[in-house]
Formats: structure tokens, C-alpha cells, sequence
């Protein structure tokens, strides 16, 4: 597309949402419903795309790409009318007799910008939000998932027209683009380097930003746990689409009393999980390209290979690979990994769980496994993270009723639920006075009024 192709679209939503037909709450649900019948029609095709990016397994393409975007859908057409009801607020005694109340609007043009990783899922949730909360859109897909980026263009043009809610297909040059223009809102799940990128460009035009980004998310094991179904967990958030996961467990932090017996349940948990073979397993994707996967393995000469360390260059396989790490400035310690490698760090001291986490601050995730309800709320109240489990992994992200986001170099602000609606819209304060009665002491002249106004205020 064209940058003067861009242009049109841009000047064209703007001149929609000016007609406000998107403040209408009946236009918004239809938009939804559309956007559901499109998904929902598009269901085989969305399957075939993930299988030619990621050779994604069909529960996963099921569960977390399309069931999402359906079950989000259907979360905002369950609780539309009550997100966008004027909330009241209560009014101080020198307003009175005014009400006063918190209106939802919409910032007007939105771009999302979403990855390669889960690419239905982190195109369509975002936009669910976008829509409910009365924007119109630009969705700009990567690239790098091809066949899923065509899937997405297709069911949004069968479900809108280009004036309301467009893709816009490209490379980096297209997103700095898009970058350019003038929009209210810009959504960006990514790396936390071309987060960076976009906050700086959003500045220019005092944009309002919402960054969905990554990070090293530690897994800590204490000694007093359930090592077979600790291991079990631990696998199920790693491997995931092959580890291509923002929130996957990024490394675990063992106490050095339970190493041993977890390293022999994670190898059974993996046969258990993928067989002899994983390579031979329906249930193991691949990684999205070759970049990805040399970088990846680049990590297994970083530490003692407990268990895997197998690849294939061809079919872009790596083999779940668990590997105990002594250098924590090695780039395994220093870079999110974002694949089917688990570094371990061992410990022996709770004091030592914080310096280890505080290298890498700020993490999207934090997942702990243990007995002790008081290690649990010391952990969880100290370490700074954007969410996680407590004797699970991964959860955190499937409940609406929670906010998804990180803090920090792993993202700003949230969404999902009700949160993705707050995320999309401006909250505008209202103060509604009535004629009639009037408080005369707020006009001058004022005389000695504030020996009685500060015995009032400052009490």
C-alpha cells in the first residue's frame, strides 16, 4: 500500500468518526456481531494460516487465537451498555446542589500495531476494544506471519468498510509510517526496543499510548512444592506456541534442595507431553524464521544442557531445552528468549530471589510455586510485575475481569474486559448544576469570607 493509498484511508476514517456514528452504542454492538460472523466464517482459513506461520497445533489455534477473539467479542457485547454508562461520582458539600459523573468518549483514530506470536488473538482482542469503546481503526499486522497477516485483511474487509476500520499490509517502513500521522490512540504490542520507538514518535502528536511489550518473566520454585506437577505447569506456560509466548516463563529460580528432582520431572513431564521424539509431535510448533532460530540456538552454549539441546535447521525445530545457567550476565540471562529454551538459576535463600529478578526489572510475568502462603505474600507484594500465578503459569491472561499489561520496559497501560474499553477511551469529568439555588460565598466581594472557608478546609 501506497503512502498516498495510507493518506486516504486516514482522511477518510477521520471524516467518519466526525459524523459520529460511532458514539452510537447499537452501531457499535452490530460492528461487534459483524466482526464475529466474519471471524467465525473465516474459521478454516485462520486455522491453515496458522499452520503455514507457526505450524501452530489445532487446540492452540482454537483456544488462544480464535476462541479468544470470539470470547472477547462476546464479553464486550455482554457488558457494552454498562461500560459506557455515565458513572456517578459523589460531589463535595460546596458543589452542591451539582451531580457529578465520569463519561466514557472515544479517542477517535486508533492504530493497533500487533505481532507475529498470536497473531488472531493480539489483532482481534485489541480491536474488540477499539470498537466497543467507539474508535475507528488502522490495523497494521506483522509481516513476518504472512499467511495469518492476508487471513486478518480478509475478515476485516468482509466485516467493514475501509472508512471505519482498514488493515494496512507492510514492512517496518510502513509502520513508521503510520507512525507519522495523527492519530488519538495507538496500541502496540511488541519488543520493548520498537516500543521505545513508538512512544517516542507517538510524543510528536501527544498521542495516547498503550504498550503491550516483553520481558524476562521469572518462574521461582521453592523447595516445599509438588515437583511432578510443578514440572507439568512449568512445561504447559513454556511451550505454549513453542515458547513464542510474551508471558511464557522466561527462566526459573530453584531452590537448590528441589533441582534435582525437578530436572527428572520436567524430562518426564516432556515425554509425557511430546513422546520420545518431540520433533515427530503434532503438539510442538516451530519457530516463526530462521533470525529467530539462530539466535536461539546461540543460547545453548550458555549453560549445562540438563535436558534437550536437539535442532533442526531445516524444519526450523529447536527441542525443548532446559539448561542450568552460572553466568547471569550471559545474553540467555540478559534477553527475553522467546522460544523453547529454560535457563534454571539455583538458590538457596529467599534474600537471593530479588537480585536475581531486580537484573532485569519490571518483568511482564512473575510465577512462583510454593506451599508457604507467607514466601507467596512477601513475593508477590515486593518484586514489581505486571501480573502472574501462584502455583500456576500463563492464567493471568485468560481471565476478563483481569487487567493485561505490563509496567515499566514490559509494557504501560492494560487492557482485556473492561480494561481494553478504558483503554480506548477518555475519561471526561462532568459537573452538572441546576438552577435555583445558588451559593452566593463563592462570589466576590469576598471580604473576610476566608477566616470561615479555611476553618472549612483545613481542619
Amino acid at each position: 500500500m501506497t503512502e498516498e493509498e495510507i493518506r486516504t484511508i486516514f482522511n477518510r476514517q477521520r471524516a467518519f468518526f466526525s459524523s459520529g456514528k460511532t458514539l452510537d452504542l447499537d452501531f457499535r454492538r452490530e460492528a461487534l456481531r459483524k466482526l464475529k460472523t466474519a471471524l467465525t466464517a473465516a474459521e478454516e482459513e485462520i486455522i491453515s494460516a496458522l499452520g503455514k506461520d507457526l505450524r501452530k497445533p489445532l487446540l492452540e489455534s482454537y483456544s488462544m487465537e480464535l476462541g479468544i477473539a470470539v470470547q472477547e467479542i462476546d464479553f464486550a457485547l455482554k457488558n457494552l451498555r454498562k461500560w459506557a454508562r455515565p458513572q456517578k461520582v459523589k460531589s463535595p458539600l460546596l458543589l452542591f446542589p451539582a451531580k457529578s459523573a465520569v463519561l466514557a468518549e472515544p479517542y477517535g483514530l486508533s492504530l493497533i500495531i500487533s505481532p507475529w506470536n498470536y497473531p488472531f488473538q493480539l489483532t482481534f482482542c485489541p480491536l474488540v476494544s477499539a470498537i466497543a469503546a467507539g474508535n475507528c481503526c488502522i490495523v497494521k499486522p506483522s509481516e513476518y506471519a504472512g499467511a495469518s497477516e492476508q487471513v486478518i485483511k480478509t475478515v476485516i474487509a468482509r466485516a467493514f468498510d475501509s472508512s471505519y476500520i482498514a488493515v494496512v499490509e507492510g514492512d517496518a517502513g510502513t509502520g513508521a509510517f503510520l507512525l507519522e500521522q495523527d492519530f488519538d490512540k495507538i496500541f502496540f504490542t511488541g519488543s520493548p526496543a520498537v516500543g521505545r520507538i513508538v512512544m517516542e514518535k507517538a510524543a510528536r502528536n501527544l498521542a495516547s499510548v498503550t504498550l503491550e511489550l516483553g520481558g524476562k518473566s521469572p518462574c521461582i520454585v521453592d523447595r516445599e512444592v509438588n515437583p511432578e506437577l510443578t514440572a507439568r505447569r512449568i512445561l504447559f506456560g513454556k511451550l505454549v506456541n513453542t515458547g513464542q509466548t510474551c508471558i511464557a516463563p522466561d527462566y526459573l529460580i530453584v531452590h537448590r534442595e528441589i533441582k534435582e528432582s525437578l530436572y527428572a520431572a520436567l524430562g518426564k513431564g516432556l515425554r509425557d507431553f511430546f513422546g520420545e521424539n518431540p520433533q515427530n509431535s503434532p503438539d510442538l510448533g516451530r519457530i516463526i524464521n530462521k533470525r529467530h532460530f539462530d539466535r536461539l540456538k546461540g543460547y545453548l552454549s550458555q549453560g549445562r544442557i540438563i535436558l534437550g539441546g536437539g535442532s533442526d535447521e531445516k524444519e526450523l525445530y529447536l527441542e525443548p531445552t532446559v539448561i542450568e545457567v552460572a553466568d547471569l550476565e550471559a545474553p540467555l540471562m540478559r534477553e527475553e528468549i522467546f522460544g523453547p529454551v529454560l535457563p534454571v538459576v539455583p538458590y538457596t535463600g529467599l534474600e537471593e530471589i530479588e537480585g536475581i529478578i531486580a537484573r532485569n526489572p519490571n518483568p511482564l510475568a512473575l510465577y512462583l510455586f510454593t506451599r508457604n502462603k507467607e514466601t507467596a505474600r512477601t513475593l508477590t507484594a515486593r518484586i514489581p510485575f505486571g501480573g502472574g500465578c501462584v502455583n500456576d503459569t500463563l492464567f493471568q491472561a485468560a481471565n476478563q475481569h483481569l487487567p493485561f499489561g505490563g509496567r515499566g520496559g514490559s509494557g504501560s497501560g492494560s487492557y482485556h474486559g473492561r480494561y481494553g474499553f478504558e483503554a480506548f477511551s477518555h475519561k471526561k469529568a462532568l459537573v452538572r448544576n441546576r438552577f435555583g439555588f445558588d451559593l452566593s460565598l463563592k462570589y466576590p466581594p469576598y471580604q473576610d469570607r476566608h477566616k470561615y472557608l479555611r476553618k472549612y478546609l483545613i481542619r
